[in-house]
Protein backbone atom coordinates (compact mmCIF):
# COMPACT_ATOMS: atom_id res chain seq x y z
CA UNK A 1 0.00 0.00 0.00
CA UNK A 2 1.32 3.31 -0.66
CA UNK A 3 2.87 5.46 1.81
CA UNK A 4 0.61 8.71 1.32
CA UNK A 5 -2.68 6.84 0.94
CA UNK A 6 -2.19 4.54 4.36
CA UNK A 7 -1.36 8.21 5.66
CA UNK A 8 -4.50 9.49 4.54
CA UNK A 9 -6.25 6.40 6.34
CA UNK A 10 -4.84 7.35 9.41
CA UNK A 11 -4.89 11.23 9.76
CA UNK A 12 -8.46 11.85 8.11
CA UNK A 13 -10.27 8.25 9.75
CA UNK A 14 -13.35 11.00 9.44
CA UNK A 15 -13.90 11.41 5.82
CA UNK A 16 -12.61 7.96 5.05
CA UNK A 17 -15.38 6.04 6.82
CA UNK A 18 -13.15 4.21 9.68
CA UNK A 19 -15.51 6.13 11.64
CA UNK A 20 -18.83 5.27 10.64
CA UNK A 21 -17.27 1.50 10.91
CA UNK A 22 -16.12 1.84 13.94
CA UNK A 23 -19.99 3.62 15.00
CA UNK A 24 -21.75 0.55 13.15
CA UNK A 25 -19.80 -2.10 15.54
CA UNK A 26 -20.24 -0.20 18.42
CA UNK A 27 -24.12 0.07 17.76
CA UNK A 28 -24.16 -3.60 16.53
CA UNK A 29 -22.83 -4.57 20.20
CA UNK A 30 -25.07 -2.08 21.78
CA UNK A 31 -28.04 -3.39 20.33
CA UNK A 32 -26.98 -7.08 21.05
CA UNK A 33 -25.63 -6.70 24.46
CA UNK A 34 -28.65 -4.75 25.02
CA UNK A 35 -30.72 -8.14 23.87
CA UNK A 36 -28.86 -10.46 25.83
CA UNK A 37 -29.71 -8.60 29.49
CA UNK A 38 -33.56 -9.22 28.68
CA UNK A 39 -32.22 -12.80 27.86
CA UNK A 40 -30.12 -13.46 30.51
CA UNK A 41 -30.90 -11.24 33.46
CA UNK A 42 -27.61 -10.27 33.93
CA UNK A 43 -26.79 -6.23 34.28
CA UNK A 44 -23.34 -6.97 33.01
CA UNK A 45 -25.12 -7.38 29.90
CA UNK A 46 -26.68 -3.63 30.64
CA UNK A 47 -23.86 -2.15 31.66
CA UNK A 48 -21.67 -2.84 28.23
CA UNK A 49 -24.36 -1.90 26.41
CA UNK A 50 -24.87 1.59 27.95
CA UNK A 51 -21.18 1.85 27.56
CA UNK A 52 -20.75 0.97 23.85
CA UNK A 53 -23.62 3.17 23.25
CA UNK A 54 -22.40 5.91 25.11
CA UNK A 55 -19.37 5.98 22.72
CA UNK A 56 -21.74 5.92 19.69
CA UNK A 57 -23.83 8.50 20.35
CA UNK A 58 -20.85 10.76 21.63
CA UNK A 59 -18.69 10.08 17.87
CA UNK A 60 -21.75 10.77 15.81
CA UNK A 61 -20.78 14.04 15.58
CA UNK A 62 -17.70 13.31 14.10
CA UNK A 63 -19.49 12.13 11.08
CA UNK A 64 -18.75 14.43 8.00
CA UNK A 65 -20.65 12.60 5.23
CA UNK A 66 -23.94 10.18 4.19
CA UNK A 67 -27.19 9.68 5.61
CA UNK A 68 -25.58 9.62 9.59
CA UNK A 69 -24.33 13.15 8.96
CA UNK A 70 -27.72 14.44 7.65
CA UNK A 71 -29.58 12.28 10.20
CA UNK A 72 -27.22 14.60 12.93
CA UNK A 73 -27.07 17.63 11.64
CA UNK A 74 -30.16 18.92 13.47
CA UNK A 75 -28.50 17.93 16.67
CA UNK A 76 -25.14 19.34 15.70
CA UNK A 77 -24.82 21.80 18.38
CA UNK A 78 -26.49 19.86 21.62
CA UNK A 79 -24.07 17.13 20.33
CA UNK A 80 -21.39 19.30 20.32
CA UNK A 81 -21.99 20.56 24.05
CA UNK A 82 -22.32 17.17 25.39
CA UNK A 83 -19.33 16.05 24.00
CA UNK A 84 -17.42 16.39 27.11
CA UNK A 85 -19.85 15.17 29.46
CA UNK A 86 -20.74 11.83 27.20
CA UNK A 87 -16.38 10.91 27.68
CA UNK A 88 -16.80 11.48 30.94
CA UNK A 89 -19.75 9.22 30.97
CA UNK A 90 -19.11 6.22 28.88
CA UNK A 91 -15.55 6.10 31.36
CA UNK A 92 -17.34 6.24 34.11
CA UNK A 93 -19.99 3.54 32.86
CA UNK A 94 -16.93 1.49 31.93
CA UNK A 95 -15.98 1.08 35.45
CA UNK A 96 -19.35 -0.12 36.65
CA UNK A 97 -19.12 -2.69 33.72
CA UNK A 98 -15.31 -3.73 34.96
CA UNK A 99 -16.45 -4.85 38.50
CA UNK A 100 -19.85 -6.22 37.75
CA UNK A 101 -18.12 -8.51 35.50
CA UNK A 102 -15.55 -9.25 37.80
CA UNK A 103 -18.10 -9.60 40.56
CA UNK A 104 -15.92 -7.71 42.84
CA UNK A 105 -18.32 -7.75 45.84
CA UNK A 106 -17.52 -11.58 46.08
CA UNK A 107 -14.16 -10.83 46.45
CA UNK A 108 -13.37 -7.40 48.64
CA UNK A 109 -16.67 -6.12 49.73
CA UNK A 110 -14.73 -3.07 51.33
CA UNK A 111 -12.89 -2.80 47.94
CA UNK A 112 -16.29 -2.96 46.07
CA UNK A 113 -18.08 -0.25 48.41
CA UNK A 114 -14.86 2.60 47.85
CA UNK A 115 -15.04 1.55 43.73
CA UNK A 116 -18.62 2.38 43.81
CA UNK A 117 -18.68 5.27 45.78
CA UNK A 118 -16.70 6.77 44.20
CA UNK A 119 -18.32 6.39 40.68
CA UNK A 120 -21.35 7.71 42.52
CA UNK A 121 -19.59 10.90 43.40
CA UNK A 122 -18.01 10.68 39.43
CA UNK A 123 -21.46 10.78 38.47
CA UNK A 124 -22.85 13.62 40.39
CA UNK A 125 -20.17 15.89 39.03
CA UNK A 126 -20.64 15.39 35.60
CA UNK A 127 -24.57 15.82 36.16
CA UNK A 128 -24.09 18.71 38.25
CA UNK A 129 -21.07 20.16 35.68
CA UNK A 130 -23.21 19.55 32.95
CA UNK A 131 -26.47 20.70 34.29
CA UNK A 132 -24.49 24.34 35.72
CA UNK A 133 -22.94 24.81 32.22
CA UNK A 134 -26.01 24.30 30.75
CA UNK A 135 -27.71 27.03 32.85
CA UNK A 136 -24.50 29.89 32.09
CA UNK A 137 -24.68 28.71 28.35
CA UNK A 138 -20.60 28.41 28.30
CA UNK A 139 -19.33 25.39 26.35
CA UNK A 140 -15.51 26.29 27.84
CA UNK A 141 -16.32 25.67 30.73
CA UNK A 142 -16.63 21.89 30.31
CA UNK A 143 -13.16 22.16 28.38
CA UNK A 144 -11.81 23.74 30.91
CA UNK A 145 -12.88 20.97 33.39
CA UNK A 146 -11.92 18.03 31.14
CA UNK A 147 -8.58 18.21 31.59
CA UNK A 148 -9.00 18.02 35.39
CA UNK A 149 -11.95 15.32 35.22
CA UNK A 150 -9.72 13.09 32.90
CA UNK A 151 -6.89 13.07 34.27
CA UNK A 152 -8.85 12.23 37.58
CA UNK A 153 -9.88 9.23 35.49
CA UNK A 154 -7.19 8.00 34.18
CA UNK A 155 -5.45 8.05 37.99
CA UNK A 156 -8.85 6.45 39.34
CA UNK A 157 -8.23 3.49 36.68
CA UNK A 158 -4.43 2.95 37.69
CA UNK A 159 -5.44 2.97 42.06
CA UNK A 160 -8.63 0.25 41.76
CA UNK A 161 -7.04 -2.08 38.88
CA UNK A 162 -4.17 -2.52 41.31
CA UNK A 163 -5.94 -4.91 43.66
CA UNK A 164 -7.15 -7.47 40.32
CA UNK A 165 -3.66 -8.46 39.87
CA UNK A 166 -3.50 -9.95 43.58
CA UNK A 167 -7.07 -10.85 43.83
CA UNK A 168 -7.95 -14.65 42.28
CA UNK A 169 -10.84 -13.69 39.69
CA UNK A 170 -11.56 -15.96 36.40
CA UNK A 171 -11.79 -14.09 33.52
CA UNK A 172 -9.96 -10.72 34.58
CA UNK A 173 -7.27 -10.97 32.36
CA UNK A 174 -9.87 -9.89 29.63
CA UNK A 175 -10.64 -6.87 32.02
CA UNK A 176 -7.34 -6.26 32.47
CA UNK A 177 -5.98 -6.16 28.76
CA UNK A 178 -8.92 -4.77 27.71
CA UNK A 179 -8.44 -1.76 30.08
CA UNK A 180 -4.63 -1.88 29.33
CA UNK A 181 -5.52 -1.19 25.67
CA UNK A 182 -8.27 1.61 26.54
CA UNK A 183 -5.54 3.18 28.71
CA UNK A 184 -2.58 3.40 26.06
CA UNK A 185 -5.02 4.71 23.28
CA UNK A 186 -6.57 6.91 26.00
CA UNK A 187 -3.50 8.59 26.51
CA UNK A 188 -2.35 8.56 23.41
CA UNK A 189 -5.13 10.67 21.66
CA UNK A 190 -5.73 12.67 24.95
CA UNK A 191 -2.06 13.19 25.25
CA UNK A 192 0.15 12.35 22.55
CA UNK A 193 0.19 16.17 20.72
CA UNK A 194 2.31 17.25 23.87
CA UNK A 195 5.19 14.65 23.11
CA UNK A 196 5.15 14.99 19.52
CA UNK A 197 2.93 11.31 18.33
CA UNK A 198 0.41 13.00 17.65
CA UNK A 199 0.74 16.09 14.99
CA UNK A 200 -2.32 18.74 16.21
CA UNK A 201 -3.17 19.51 12.58
CA UNK A 202 -4.25 16.29 11.96
CA UNK A 203 -7.35 13.87 13.56
CA UNK A 204 -5.08 10.87 14.01
CA UNK A 205 -5.89 10.93 17.74
CA UNK A 206 -9.38 9.75 16.50
CA UNK A 207 -7.94 6.88 14.51
CA UNK A 208 -5.90 5.92 17.87
CA UNK A 209 -9.12 5.88 19.94
CA UNK A 210 -11.03 4.02 17.80
CA UNK A 211 -8.32 1.25 17.47
CA UNK A 212 -8.21 1.43 20.72
CA UNK A 213 -12.06 1.01 21.29
CA UNK A 214 -12.18 -1.65 18.82
CA UNK A 215 -9.69 -4.06 20.19
CA UNK A 216 -10.86 -3.36 23.75
CA UNK A 217 -14.35 -4.20 22.52
CA UNK A 218 -13.31 -7.07 20.64
CA UNK A 219 -11.82 -8.64 23.79
CA UNK A 220 -14.78 -7.73 26.42
CA UNK A 221 -16.92 -9.13 23.56
CA UNK A 222 -14.99 -12.58 24.06
CA UNK A 223 -14.94 -12.38 27.88
CA UNK A 224 -18.83 -11.85 27.26
CA UNK A 225 -18.53 -14.98 25.97
CA UNK A 226 -16.45 -17.00 27.60
CA UNK A 227 -17.95 -15.96 31.23
CA UNK A 228 -21.64 -17.28 29.58
CA UNK A 229 -19.98 -19.85 28.82
CA UNK A 230 -18.84 -20.74 32.13
CA UNK A 231 -22.55 -20.17 33.42
CA UNK A 232 -23.85 -22.43 31.33
CA UNK A 233 -21.05 -25.23 32.34
CA UNK A 234 -22.02 -24.55 36.15
CA UNK A 235 -26.49 -25.04 34.88
CA UNK A 236 -25.05 -28.34 33.12
CA UNK A 237 -22.93 -29.50 36.26
CA UNK A 238 -25.85 -28.14 38.63
CA UNK A 239 -28.15 -30.38 36.55
CA UNK A 240 -27.02 -33.28 36.48
CA UNK A 241 -25.86 -33.29 40.36
CA UNK A 242 -29.57 -32.45 40.43
CA UNK A 243 -30.38 -35.60 38.60
CA UNK A 244 -28.06 -37.51 40.78
CA UNK A 245 -29.22 -35.96 44.38
CA UNK A 246 -33.00 -36.77 43.80
CA UNK A 247 -32.22 -40.41 42.58
CA UNK A 248 -30.46 -40.58 45.89
CA UNK A 249 -33.45 -39.41 47.47
CA UNK A 250 -35.84 -41.29 46.01
CA UNK A 251 -33.72 -44.51 46.77
CA UNK A 252 -33.15 -43.22 50.37
CA UNK A 253 -37.01 -42.08 50.68
CA UNK A 254 -38.23 -45.70 49.79
CA UNK A 255 -35.83 -47.12 52.05
CA UNK A 256 -37.27 -45.30 55.37
CA UNK A 257 -41.05 -46.08 53.85
CA UNK A 258 -40.19 -49.40 53.62
CA UNK A 259 -38.84 -49.44 57.24
CA UNK A 260 -41.68 -47.77 58.34
CA UNK A 261 -44.54 -49.98 56.64
CA UNK A 262 -42.44 -53.07 58.02
CA UNK A 263 -42.79 -51.36 61.70
CA UNK A 264 -46.56 -50.61 60.55
CA UNK A 265 -47.22 -53.92 60.18
CA UNK A 266 -45.41 -55.27 62.76
CA UNK A 267 -47.38 -53.01 65.10
CA UNK A 268 -50.42 -53.69 63.86
CA UNK A 269 -50.28 -57.46 64.49
CA UNK A 270 -49.68 -57.18 67.87
CA UNK A 271 -53.06 -55.05 68.08
CA UNK A 272 -54.84 -57.75 66.37
CA UNK A 273 -53.43 -60.20 69.18
CA UNK A 274 -53.70 -58.19 72.08
CA UNK A 275 -57.17 -58.96 73.68
CA UNK A 276 -57.81 -56.34 76.44
CA UNK A 277 -59.88 -53.15 74.76
CA UNK A 278 -57.64 -50.68 76.32
CA UNK A 279 -54.44 -52.26 75.29
CA UNK A 280 -55.94 -52.54 71.63
CA UNK A 281 -57.02 -49.18 71.20
CA UNK A 282 -53.83 -47.60 72.66
CA UNK A 283 -51.71 -49.71 70.01
CA UNK A 284 -54.48 -48.66 67.68
CA UNK A 285 -52.91 -45.01 68.43
CA UNK A 286 -49.71 -45.81 68.22
CA UNK A 287 -50.42 -47.38 64.52
CA UNK A 288 -52.14 -44.13 63.62
CA UNK A 289 -49.30 -42.02 64.68
CA UNK A 290 -47.01 -44.14 63.01
CA UNK A 291 -48.67 -44.11 59.88
CA UNK A 292 -48.69 -40.12 60.06
CA UNK A 293 -44.74 -40.41 60.37
CA UNK A 294 -44.50 -42.82 57.54
CA UNK A 295 -46.98 -39.94 55.69
CA UNK A 296 -44.26 -37.27 56.49
CA UNK A 297 -41.24 -39.46 55.68
CA UNK A 298 -43.06 -39.43 51.73
CA UNK A 299 -43.59 -35.56 51.55
CA UNK A 300 -40.59 -34.47 53.65
CA UNK A 301 -37.60 -36.07 51.64
CA UNK A 302 -39.31 -35.29 48.09
CA UNK A 303 -41.13 -32.12 49.09
CA UNK A 304 -37.30 -30.57 51.13
CA UNK A 305 -35.25 -31.43 48.28
CA UNK A 306 -37.76 -30.66 45.35
CA UNK A 307 -38.13 -27.02 46.79
CA UNK A 308 -34.25 -26.72 47.25
CA UNK A 309 -33.75 -27.43 43.56
CA UNK A 310 -36.26 -24.90 43.19
CA UNK A 311 -34.57 -22.50 44.87
CA UNK A 312 -30.73 -23.18 44.08
CA UNK A 313 -32.25 -22.31 40.05
CA UNK A 314 -33.15 -19.12 41.47
CA UNK A 315 -29.60 -18.63 42.53
CA UNK A 316 -27.78 -20.08 38.99
CA UNK A 317 -30.06 -17.85 37.06
CA UNK A 318 -28.85 -14.95 39.07
CA UNK A 319 -32.29 -14.17 40.91
CA UNK A 320 -30.90 -13.65 44.22
CA UNK A 321 -33.84 -11.79 45.64
CA UNK A 322 -36.20 -14.48 44.75
CA UNK A 323 -34.08 -16.88 46.23
CA UNK A 324 -33.11 -15.49 49.43
CA UNK A 325 -37.31 -14.64 49.50
CA UNK A 326 -37.88 -18.28 49.24
CA UNK A 327 -34.92 -19.41 51.21
CA UNK A 328 -36.55 -17.64 54.41
CA UNK A 329 -39.77 -19.10 54.05
CA UNK A 330 -38.74 -22.75 52.97
CA UNK A 331 -36.93 -22.08 56.01
CA UNK A 332 -39.54 -21.23 57.96
CA UNK A 333 -41.61 -23.77 56.97
CA UNK A 334 -39.41 -26.48 57.29
CA UNK A 335 -39.44 -25.33 61.21
CA UNK A 336 -43.26 -25.70 61.59
CA UNK A 337 -42.87 -29.27 59.80
CA UNK A 338 -40.53 -30.27 62.55
CA UNK A 339 -42.60 -28.66 65.29
CA UNK A 340 -45.83 -30.75 63.54
CA UNK A 341 -44.22 -34.06 63.83
CA UNK A 342 -43.94 -33.09 67.57
CA UNK A 343 -46.94 -32.05 68.54
CA UNK A 344 -50.50 -33.88 67.36
CA UNK A 345 -52.48 -30.56 67.30
CA UNK A 346 -51.56 -27.22 66.68
CA UNK A 347 -53.61 -24.00 66.24
CA UNK A 348 -55.92 -22.90 63.52
CA UNK A 349 -53.76 -19.92 63.35
CA UNK A 350 -50.75 -21.80 62.97
CA UNK A 351 -51.79 -24.56 60.10
CA UNK A 352 -53.29 -22.09 58.14
CA UNK A 353 -49.39 -19.68 58.34
CA UNK A 354 -48.10 -23.55 57.81
CA UNK A 355 -50.54 -23.86 54.39
CA UNK A 356 -49.50 -20.70 53.12
CA UNK A 357 -46.00 -21.05 53.33
CA UNK A 358 -46.47 -24.57 51.91
CA UNK A 359 -48.17 -23.25 48.87
CA UNK A 360 -45.62 -20.23 48.33
CA UNK A 361 -42.65 -22.82 48.47
CA UNK A 362 -44.78 -25.21 45.83
CA UNK A 363 -46.02 -22.21 43.81
CA UNK A 364 -42.34 -22.36 42.60
CA UNK A 365 -42.55 -25.22 40.49
CA UNK A 366 -45.75 -23.79 39.43
CA UNK A 367 -43.77 -20.34 38.43
CA UNK A 368 -45.80 -18.20 40.69
CA UNK A 369 -48.78 -19.19 38.20
CA UNK A 370 -51.23 -20.27 41.06
CA UNK A 371 -53.55 -17.62 43.30
CA UNK A 372 -54.04 -18.41 46.40
CA UNK A 373 -56.75 -16.97 48.23
CA UNK A 374 -57.83 -17.19 51.84
CA UNK A 375 -61.12 -16.74 53.23
CA UNK A 376 -61.61 -16.43 56.88
CA UNK A 377 -64.66 -15.58 58.98
CA UNK A 378 -63.75 -12.99 61.12
CA UNK A 379 -65.40 -14.14 64.18
CA UNK A 380 -63.28 -17.25 64.81
CA UNK A 381 -60.55 -17.17 67.77
CA UNK A 382 -57.85 -18.80 65.39
CA UNK A 383 -55.47 -18.64 68.83
CA UNK A 384 -57.88 -20.96 70.73
CA UNK A 385 -59.04 -23.79 68.10
CA UNK A 386 -57.10 -27.10 67.81
CA UNK A 387 -57.17 -29.24 64.59
CA UNK A 388 -54.57 -32.08 64.40
CA UNK A 389 -51.35 -30.72 62.93
CA UNK A 390 -50.35 -30.48 59.02
CA UNK A 391 -54.26 -31.84 58.46
CA UNK A 392 -54.80 -29.76 55.21
CA UNK A 393 -51.48 -30.29 53.42
CA UNK A 394 -52.69 -33.37 51.84
CA UNK A 395 -55.55 -31.74 50.66
CA UNK A 396 -53.74 -28.69 49.12
CA UNK A 397 -51.20 -31.25 47.75
CA UNK A 398 -53.92 -33.06 46.03
CA UNK A 399 -55.51 -29.74 44.51
CA UNK A 400 -52.19 -29.01 42.91
CA UNK A 401 -50.76 -32.00 41.85
CA UNK A 402 -54.01 -33.72 40.60
CA UNK A 403 -56.32 -30.80 40.05
CA UNK A 404 -54.16 -27.78 38.85
CA UNK A 405 -51.01 -29.41 37.40
CA UNK A 406 -52.10 -30.17 34.61
CA UNK A 407 -54.47 -27.06 33.74
CA UNK A 408 -54.05 -24.85 31.00
CA UNK A 409 -54.52 -20.82 32.19
CA UNK A 410 -55.66 -19.16 35.63
CA UNK A 411 -54.75 -21.76 38.46
CA UNK A 412 -56.26 -21.04 41.46
CA UNK A 413 -57.03 -22.35 45.06
CA UNK A 414 -59.26 -21.14 47.31
CA UNK A 415 -59.19 -21.73 51.43
CA UNK A 416 -62.95 -20.55 53.10
CA UNK A 417 -62.74 -21.04 56.81
CA UNK A 418 -66.10 -20.06 58.71
CA UNK A 419 -67.74 -21.07 61.71
CA UNK A 420 -70.69 -23.34 61.52
CA UNK A 421 -74.12 -22.34 62.87
CA UNK A 422 -74.23 -24.96 65.68
CA UNK A 423 -70.80 -24.04 66.77
CA UNK A 424 -68.10 -25.99 64.71
CA UNK A 425 -65.66 -25.44 61.70
CA UNK A 426 -66.19 -25.97 58.45
CA UNK A 427 -63.00 -25.94 56.42
CA UNK A 428 -63.58 -25.50 52.28
CA UNK A 429 -61.00 -25.99 49.65
CA UNK A 430 -61.50 -25.54 46.25
CA UNK A 431 -59.16 -25.41 42.93
CA UNK A 432 -60.33 -24.71 39.82
CA UNK A 433 -58.23 -27.44 38.24
CA UNK A 434 -58.92 -30.15 35.56
CA UNK A 435 -61.79 -32.15 37.88
CA UNK A 436 -61.40 -35.70 39.63
CA UNK A 437 -62.22 -37.48 36.70
CA UNK A 438 -60.18 -36.69 34.12
CA UNK A 439 -57.11 -36.63 36.97
CA UNK A 440 -58.00 -40.11 37.49
CA UNK A 441 -57.70 -40.87 33.43
CA UNK A 442 -54.16 -38.82 33.91
CA UNK A 443 -53.41 -41.09 36.70
CA UNK A 444 -54.01 -44.13 34.79
CA UNK A 445 -52.31 -43.75 32.05
CA UNK A 446 -49.11 -43.01 33.61
CA UNK A 447 -46.43 -45.12 33.68
CA UNK A 448 -45.60 -44.98 37.94
CA UNK A 449 -49.17 -44.72 39.79
CA UNK A 450 -48.69 -43.26 43.21
CA UNK A 451 -51.50 -44.22 45.85
CA UNK A 452 -53.08 -41.11 47.99
CA UNK A 453 -52.31 -42.73 50.97
CA UNK A 454 -52.41 -39.24 52.43
CA UNK A 455 -56.09 -38.74 52.50
CA UNK A 456 -57.07 -41.80 54.10
CA UNK A 457 -54.16 -41.41 56.68
CA UNK A 458 -55.91 -37.70 57.61
CA UNK A 459 -59.06 -39.39 57.73
CA UNK A 460 -57.20 -41.93 60.54
CA UNK A 461 -56.14 -38.84 62.27
CA UNK A 462 -58.72 -37.48 62.21
CA UNK A 463 -61.09 -40.32 63.90
CA UNK A 464 -58.66 -40.57 66.60
CA UNK A 465 -58.90 -37.06 67.12
CA UNK A 466 -62.40 -36.54 67.14
CA UNK A 467 -62.52 -39.81 69.65
CA UNK A 468 -59.88 -38.47 71.98
CA UNK A 469 -62.47 -34.67 72.25
CA UNK A 470 -65.68 -36.42 71.77
CA UNK A 471 -66.11 -34.45 68.53
CA UNK A 472 -67.54 -35.56 65.50
CA UNK A 473 -66.01 -34.42 61.47
CA UNK A 474 -67.23 -35.29 57.88
CA UNK A 475 -65.28 -35.18 54.86
CA UNK A 476 -67.29 -34.66 51.49
CA UNK A 477 -65.82 -34.02 48.05
CA UNK A 478 -67.88 -32.35 45.15
CA UNK A 479 -66.98 -32.04 41.56
CA UNK A 480 -67.43 -28.59 40.01
CA UNK A 481 -69.05 -28.16 36.71
CA UNK A 482 -69.26 -25.10 34.93
CA UNK A 483 -72.17 -23.46 32.93
CA UNK A 484 -71.83 -25.50 30.01
CA UNK A 485 -71.34 -28.82 32.30
CA UNK A 486 -67.58 -28.93 31.53
CA UNK A 487 -66.01 -30.21 34.71
CA UNK A 488 -64.60 -26.96 36.87
CA UNK A 489 -62.54 -27.99 39.42
CA UNK A 490 -62.91 -30.13 43.14
CA UNK A 491 -64.08 -28.71 46.08
CA UNK A 492 -63.34 -30.39 49.49
CA UNK A 493 -65.50 -29.74 52.98
CA UNK A 494 -64.04 -30.92 55.91
CA UNK A 495 -66.39 -30.15 59.10
CA UNK A 496 -65.56 -30.64 62.46
CA UNK A 497 -68.61 -30.28 64.81
CA UNK A 498 -66.99 -29.35 68.62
Amino acid sequence: MDTNVLRNILFNPNENGITIFILGILFVLSVYHFLLFFQHKDKVYLYYSLYTFIIFVDELNDVSFGFIQTLVEPYTSILSFLDYPLMWLYNTIYFVFGFTFLNLKQYSKKWYSFVFRIIIILLVVIFSTTFFAAIIDNESFLAAVDNYFVSFLLLFGVIVYYPLFKLKMPLKSYIIIGSFVLYISSLLAHYGHLFGVVPLDSDLNYTIFYTGVLIENIIFSLGLGQKQKRILQDKNNSQQKLIEQLTENEKLKNEVHKQLEENVASLSQQAQAEKHEKLKEKYNKELAELKVTSLRSQMNPHFVFNSLNAIKLYIINNEKENAVYYLNKFSKLIRRILNASQDKETSLADEIETTSLYVNIENIRFNNEIDFILMIDESLNLETIKIPSLILQPFIENALWHGLSAKKGKKKIKLIINKDINGGLIITIEDNGIGRKRSAEIKENKVHKRGSVGLKLTEERLQNFVNDNNYKYSITLKDLYNKIGLPSGTKVTLKISY
